[in-house]
């Protein structure tokens, strides 16, 4: 009996739906900057949960029709087979679709971003489309979230105009000039970028050497003055000891001059007493 195993999703090549689309993956270098580092970030969190993160890849959301095609800026995935690498999201394929869609957006895209790709995204039932204006050309405010309910978006609370909790993702999104940084509600902390988060390792592992160091130290210094103490020790045993002899040599010889006093005559015997 032979066993056929699938490929995984994403992973085949297919002319009928390529890889890429040929346009630039963003307008400017802050669309761009906006881009790499909401993947980085969200990939990072997530990979370790079974999550998948991807970031300008095409998502094809009908078998047959290559034309039923988007290429969201960042999109995350639950429920995939698999975190791996893949050159396209292709739905039939995942047997999910995205749960959450982020559009880095411009003036030049705001049509698209506001209207057609809604439109689409709801009617695959992603749950949750973010809007992010990094230069403020145009989206007021610059952050703006919905939720699917009912089949259509509505606008996602936001007590803040700079600040959006999804709970798709567990996570709060903040304005931070022309960044969204990621934060962990559950800790209040801001989740480190990937050369963040490496600094911090190389930190944690020189803080762990010098630790080491220091206790390998104080260990050297605890058996030097243990050491130390061992001898004092055996030199107050052996200063001990000598007392002892010499108290008995003393009582000894003290022992034979009463001997030989007493074998004296009387007379000579009070002279030497």
């Amino acid at each position: 009996m032979s066993i056929s195993l699938r490929p995984l999703p994403g992973t085949t090549r297919d002319p009928l739906y390529p890889d890429s689309d040929g346009k630039p993956m963003a307008e400017t270098e802050y669309h761009l900057l906006a881009i790499t580092h909401l993947y980085g970030v969200l990939r990072q969190w997530f990979l370790p949960k079974g999550v998948h993160v991807a970031a300008d890849m095409l998502l094809y959301y009908e078998e047959g029709n290559p034309s039923a095609v988007r290429g969201p800026d960042v999109m995350v995935s639950k429920g995939v087979r698999g975190t791996h690498l893949r050159r396209s999201f292709r739905t039939w394929e995942e047997g999910v679709v995205p749960a959450v869609i982020i559009e880095v957006t411009s003036a030049s895209t705001k049509g698209e971003d506001q209207f057609e790709k809604p439109a689409i995204y709801a009617s695959l039932g992603v749950k949750e489309y973010l809007l992010f204006d990094p230069v403020g050309e145009y989206l007021r405010p610059r952050l703006q979230g919905f939720q699917l309910k009912g089949g259509q978006y509505v606008p996602m609370p936001q007590e803040q105009t700079d600040r959006l909790s999804s709970a798709e993702l567990g996570l709060d999104l903040v304005i931070d000039a022309h960044l969204l940084r990621v934060v962990d509600p559950a800790t209040g902390t801001r989740l480190p970028t990937r050369e963040e988060y490496q600094e911090q390792v190389k930190r944690l592992r020189r803080e762990a050497a010098e630790a080491k160091r220091a206790t390998a130290k104080a260990g050297r210094a605890a058996a030097k003055a243990e050491q130390a103490a061992a001898k004092a020790e055996q030199a107050a045993a052996k200063a001990e000891q000598d007392a002892e002899i010499e108290r008995h040599r003393s009582a000894a010889l003290e022992a034979e001059n009463a001997r030989l006093r007493a074998l004296l005559p009387p007379d000579q015997r009070q002279g030497q007493e």
